[in-house]
């Protein structure tokens, strides 16, 4: 299909209290469950996107060659005036283009989702969201939980069995 990653991750990237475990999770965690234990290719901002290139056209690019959008809910993510450049071109593909499925992971309680912007609004309506409920835990959970079934229930098939 010409796609290099199996998903582009969207992730709050401002530097406040929140976002420590975010990062961490999104650097941390989420390689180590889905790219070593499952066989995935995530491609990351800060990690696979490197300072000095075209941030904007790289965003796009590595975007068009994944198959998944994995955003990640915070309450940071939600109550930002302007959405991170990525978050709107990826709801752009998603729900213009209809070519890339949206993986929306609720790190932690958002309660009423009144506001959000209406497409991610739109995405849960259609397809709900996966709650982490393990919030803030040191170590990184088990690749068989039910958090990381559900994540891969939604991720395309990989050639390596997990």
């Amino acid at each position: 299909d010409g796609k290099i990653y199996d998903a582009y991750v969207i992730y709050p990237k401002n530097h406040i209290n929140e976002a420590n475990f975010v990062e961490y999770f999104v650097y941390q965690v989420m390689p180590d469950i889905l790219e070593n234990k499952c066989g995935y290719k995530l491609c990351i901002y800060g990690r696979d996107i490197y300072p000095g290139e075209d941030k904007i056209s790289e965003i796009e690019k590595r975007m068009q060659k994944s198959r998944r959008l994995i955003i990640l809910l915070t309450q940071q993510l939600i109550n930002c005036k302007e959405p991170a450049y990525d978050q709107h071109i990826a709801l752009y593909n998603a729900l213009i283009q209809n070519d890339t499925k949206v993986i929306l992971l609720e790190m932690e309680t958002i309660g009423t989702y009144g506001k959000l912007q209406e497409s991610l609004k739109f995405i849960i309506e259609q397809q709900g969201t996966i709650k982490w409920k393990e919030q803030h835990t040191v170590h990184p959970q088990s690749p068989n939980s039910k958090f990381w079934k559900q994540v891969r229930y939604h991720m395309p098939l990989t050639l390596k069995s997990s």
